[in-house]
């Protein structure tokens, strides 16, 4: 007896991604990028770098452990981890955190002043 082969079911979610150098000087960006299901906003971006703009800048050490906070952006609005918010379809708009310097795209400057030195 045959069993039917399991299908995933693939969709698109679009990333409005914030590129630039600083927040003044910058412009928004959009991407399309096929998911599955339980894939997260910071799949798409590996995706994003991997197949369509290897100069797209963000930050992760690791994935789905929630430990490392290098991933930390803001996802429509608010400040959330990449590695553990989930893609969906429709538009995700991705930015820098806010009231930190823009270094570029989505990485901002988190060192604290004692740190730089």
């Amino acid at each position: 007896m045959n069993t039917p082969a399991k299908t995933e079911m693939v969709r698109s979610a679009r990333l409005r991604i914030w590129r630039g150098t600083s927040r003044e000087d910058g412009a928004y960006q959009d991407f399309d990028v096929a998911f599955e299901d339980g894939d997260s906003v910071l799949d798409g971006l590996v995706r994003i770098r991997v197949q369509q703009d290897p100069d797209l800048a963000f930050r992760f050490s690791c994935f789905n452990a929630n430990v490392c906070k290098e991933c930390t952006m803001l996802i429509d609005g608010e400040v959330q981890y990449a590695c553990i918010a989930k893609l969906r379809t429709g538009t995700i708009k991705l930015d820098p955190l806010p009231n930190l310097p823009v270094l570029r795209d989505l990485v901002t400057d988190t060192l604290s002043p004692k740190e730089r030195l």
